[in-house]
C-alpha cells in the first residue's frame, strides 16, 4: 500500500489543477488560484514522500510531470487568459492579446519534458521551475479579484490601490507573462527546495530561504508571492555561482 501513497499525493495535484482550470473559467480567479497554491503542496510532498517510504518509481516522475502541466502550466495560463480578457474590455483592437496566454502552457510543458531529460537537474533546477510561475499567476489573480487591496495584508499599512492600477495594464501582464515563460526555458541555473534529509548543514539555505519567505508573507501578504519569486532567482544566482 505505501507505495502508492506518493502518487495518491501527486494525483491530488492534477485534481486540484483541473479544479484550478475549472474555476479560471468560470472567472474566479480567486478560488482557481487557491487549488494552484494547494496543488503546489501537494507537488512538495510527493517527492519527499517518496524518497522518506524508498518507494520511488519511474511512473510516479511521469505521473509528477503530467500533473505539473495541469496545475502549472495550463491552470495559470487560464488565469492569464482571463486576466487579459478582462483588462482589454475597454480597449478598442486589442483582444487578440489574451492569445499571448498560450505561450505559458506550451513553454511549461517544454520545460517539463526538458527537466525529464536533462541529467543535470537532479538536484538543483535549468530555469524557473513551474510551479514558481504558477504561483506568481495565481497571486496576480487574486490581487486583481479582489475589491479592497488592503484585505490581502495581515497588516494594512498600505492600500494598494495604485499598485493594483499599474498591475492592470494589460501590455504590462503580457510582456510579463512572456518574460516569465521564457524564463522557464532559460539555462539558468537555479536551487531547488528538495530535502533529501532535515539537517540544518545540508539544507541552511532551504531553511534560511523559508524563513524569509514566511516573513514577507507575514507582512506583505499575497503580495509577497512575486517578491519571493525574485528573492529565489536572485539567491539562486548568489548561491549557484559558488559552486
Amino acid at each position: 500500500m505505501k507505495k502508492h501513497i506518493p502518487n495518491i499525493i501527486t494525483l491530488s495535484n492534477l485534481v486540484c489543477g483541473t479544479l484550478a482550470v475549472w474555476q479560471a473559467l468560470q472567472g474566479n480567479l480567486i478560488y482557481a488560484a487557491l487549488f494552484i497554491f494547494l496543488g503546489a503542496f501537494f507537488d512538495f510532498f510527493d517527492g519527499m514522500t517518496a524518497r522518506l517510504l524508498h518507494v520511488q518509481s519511474a511512473i510516479g516522475k511521469e505521473l509528477d510531470s503530467l500533473s505539473d502541466v495541469v496545475t502549472f502550466g495550463v491552470a495559470p495560463g487560464f488565469i492569464l487568459f482571463s486576466l487579459l480578457e478582462t483588462t482589454t474590455l475597454q480597449q478598442p483592437n486589442m483582444e487578440w492579446l489574451k492569445f499571448v496566454a498560450l505561450l505559458m502552457p506550451a513553454l511549461s510543458s517544454y520545460r517539463l519534458a526538458k527537466f525529464n531529460l536533462d541529467e543535470r537537474q537532479t538536484s538543483s533546477f535549468i530555469g524557473l521551475p513551474t510551479p514558481a510561475n504558477a504561483m506568481v499567476w495565481a497571486a496576480y489573480g487574486i490581487i486583481l479579484s479582489v475589491s479592497e487591496p488592503s484585505k490581502l495584508l495581515f497588516f494594512s499599512w498600505f492600500d494598494g490601490g495604485n499598485l493594483v492600477e499599474c498591475m492592470s495594464n494589460p501590455w504590462l501582464i503580457a510582456v510579463l507573462s512572456v518574460v516569465m515563460s521564457v524564463s522557464l526555458v532559460l539555462e539558468v541555473p537555479l536551487f531547488a527546495l528538495k530535502f533529501k534529509n532535515f539537517s540544518w548543514t545540508d539544507n541552511k539555505v532551504r531553511y534560511s530561504f523559508l524563513g524569509i519567505d514566511l516573513l514577507l508573507l507575514l507582512f506583505l501578504g499575497v503580495y509577497a508571492v512575486p517578491v519571493i519569486i525574485l528573492f529565489y532567482v536572485l539567491l539562486s544566482v548568489v548561491v549557484m555561482s559558488r559552486k
